[in-house]
Formats: C-alpha cells, structure tokens, sequence
C-alpha cells in the first residue's frame, strides 16, 4: 500500500484548482441549479401538453368556408370577458385554433414575489367563426407559467431574482468546465477511457453514483453550456451586450424604428380591422399574427402587428407599424435585414428552449436540463461520501 502511494502522481496545479473550485462552487450554487434544471426540464414540452389538457380552450371545429369575423367585434367581446380596457390578440392560419386576446397589467415593481408585480395576467380564448368564450386562462394561476417564472426568478421580482438565477448559472458555467479538467483522463489507455465514457451499471452504490456524475455529464456538456449561456444572455445586460457586440462585430448598437401616428389625421371607424387585414396580406406565409393597439392615451403610439413564421418559434418574425386613427401602415422591420447580433439576440430563447431545431431540440434540451438537475444531487453525495470516509480515517 506503501509503495502504491509513492508511486500514484501527485495532482497538478491546474487540478488542484479546478477541483477547489468545482466542489465550493459546487454547494453554493448547487440548490439554484437543481431548481433550473428541473424547471426547464417541466418546461420543455408545455405546449405540447397544454394542448392536450386544454384542448377545449384552444381548439375549434371551423364550419364550412368558414370566414372569421371581424378582428374589433372579437376584441370587444374578449375585452368584455376579461373585465379589462385594452387587449393584445393573437391569430392563427390554422383554421382548428381559437384565437388568443391576452390582458396584462402590471403590480407594484417593488414587491418581493412574482405574484405582488402582476395585477393581472389572463387570456381569453375565442373561437373566430362564432365569437363564443372557449375558455378564459388565468396565468398566475397555470402551472407552466409558474414553473416558467420558477425558472426565470426563483418567483421572485425579477429584479431580485434574476441576479441570482444569472450569477448562479454562471458558477455553473465555470463547474462545467472545471468539471470537464476533472474528467480528462490522465492517460488515454483503454481502462481509463472505459472509465470515462461508460457508466459501470453493476459497480456498487459508491461507484454507481461517482460515474452518474461525470459520464451523463460529459455527454450533455455541450447542450447544457448552451442552455447556460442564453440563460446568463437574458439574467445579465453586460453578457448580453457582449454576445451582441461579438455576434455583430459593432460596439454600436441598433437604431430603434420609431414611427408615431398623424394625431391630426382623421380617424377612420374601425383602424384595426384595415391594420390586420394588410397585415394578413404582408405576412402571407405566417402561422400567427400578433396584434397590440394603443389604449388612446398616446396620440402618437402606433399599432403593431407581428407575423411569426413558426408555429411555435418566435425569432424569424417581421413587425409592421399602423397609424392608430387611420389603420395606414407607416413602416416594416424584416428578421432577414437585421444584423448577425440582433438575430442572435431575437433567437435566445427558442435555443434556449431548444425549439430552434423543432422537436428534437426538445428532447435534447429536456435530457439535458435533466442531467444538469441531477449533478448537484451526484455531487454532493460524492462530498459527503468523502466527508464520511475521512471521518472514519480519524
């Protein structure tokens, strides 16, 4: 045994911190990554089990040569369900889909939670043919929206909590790769590798353990560096500022399109219908319009309308502006005219979702969020493990 120890190397600098680092870094940021990874794990395929559980909500059965009725009348009848002065609506080419018209207010930006700075945060459901309520969605009260703002917060202001999500994924940024030095084999010889890459299902629980941290780890690394990194894109102005300024080559940032409405115009009976009708014609490839109108306390604001390409993506979408007395358009921005750092920027969150490459982006994205969950549990159990045979040595 003697011998065995002066013949085993000993570790190296870069070793010695790496491993300093991983493990103190490790169990203070352990809890928020646990929360992170598990949460975006249940996050993954909400839309996909939302449709299944409200599928009454969200779905129709469009009659035959079935025409919509207008956009302002559907408005109006939400605007009356939601007990609320002014919505955002949402269309759909899909013919089988109800038509979405969201109300959000805000609370007090002081609070501590999620909850105090929200007022009020619902949609109702309308089917476009008839007008009929399908269903009115409270959001503070869904679960997907919880488990979203769980993520994106810990439920808290976001001004609180967003700091600590960001900052925390950081540390986990640097535990992957100083997990990634710990890993590397010392010698490339075939046991050692064996070591590496296999998880030994037999070994016992000690083992087992040990090589459910580093195999599934190493494996995932790359999907869970991306999911971090446009996690920190959204927690931290200067990482987002530096993704864009390395993205787009320019330290100057994007001149904001701002167009306003001729308040000395006169105004038109319904703008908004004229507004979504040329949008529909301008977006004619889009699976859903997005539309917000002023709520009349600016005579310069415009109507907006967004057309979104995707189903369920929301980076390759052009907008269009309206004048809001008059329903003429006043100006278009296109995804394809944009520079290399405002695309990265717009298609954060479908990578970070993993909806950028469809469904199996998903499940990667799910397996690896599932992965990035359980290293804290493995990691620790490991610490502890070591804790425990020190102990004994004693």
């Amino acid at each position: 045994m003697l011998a065995a120890k002066k013949n085993k190397k000993p570790k190296s600098r870069t070793r010695k911190v790496a491993g300093f680092l991983h493990l103190w870094l490790g169990l203070a940021s352990g809890l928020v990554v646990f929360i992170l990874g598990v949460t975006g794990c249940l996050y993954v395929f909400q839309k996909e089990i939302s449709d299944v559980i409200y599928s009454d909500q969200l779905y129709v059965k469009p009659p035959k040569n079935a025409v919509a009725l207008p956009l302002t009348q559907l408005k109006q009848i939400a605007e009356k369900a939601l007990n609320s002065p002014n919505v955002t609506a949402t269309t759909y080419a899909d013919p089988e889909k109800a038509w979405e018209f969201m109300y959000y207010k805000a609370g007090n930006d002081r609070a501590l939670t999620f909850f105090g700075t929200v007022e009020a945060y619902k949609s109702a459901f309308i089917n476009p043919y008839t007008g009929q309520v399908t269903g009115i969605m409270d959001y503070e009260k869904n679960f997907f929206v919880i488990v979203k703002y769980l993520h994106w917060s810990l439920l808290l202001n976001t001004q609180y909590g967003q700091p600590v999500v960001g900052y925390s994924t950081l540390v986990f940024v640097i535990m992957l790769i100083t997990g990634m030095i710990l890993w590397w084999p010392k010698n490339l010889k075939r046991n050692n590798l064996n070591k590496s890459f296999k998880v030994k299902w037999k070994a016992k629980f000690k083992r087992l353990n040990y090589d459910l941290h580093n195999v599934p780890g190493f494996y995932a690394m790359l999907i869970t560096l991306v999911l971090a990194l446009t996690g920190m894109v959204w927690a931290m102005k200067w990482f987002q500022t530096l993704v864009y300024v390395v993205a787009s080559q320019s330290i100057t940032p994007p001149k904001p399109n701002r167009l306003s409405s001729d308040s000395t115009a006169v105004a038109i009976k319904e703008p908004l219908n004229i507004a979504f009708e040329t949008a529909r014609k301008q977006f004619p490839d889009a699976k859903r319009i997005a539309l917000s109108a002023p709520d009349g306390n600016s005579k310069a604001a415009v109507i907006r309308a967004f057309g979104y390409r995707g189903k369920e993506n929301y980076y390759d979408v052009d907008a269009l502006q309206f004048d809001q007395f008059t329903g003429k358009l006043l100006g278009r921005e296109n995804f394809k005219d944009k520079n290399n750092g405002e695309k990265l920027i717009r298609m954060n969150y479908d990578i970070h979702v993993g909806a950028v490459l469809g469904l199996p982006g998903k499940i990667l994205a799910f397996f690896a969020s599932l992965i990035a969950a359980s290293l804290p549990i493995t990691g620790f159990i490991i610490w502890w493990g070591r804790g425990k045979k020190k102990k004994a040595a004693i």
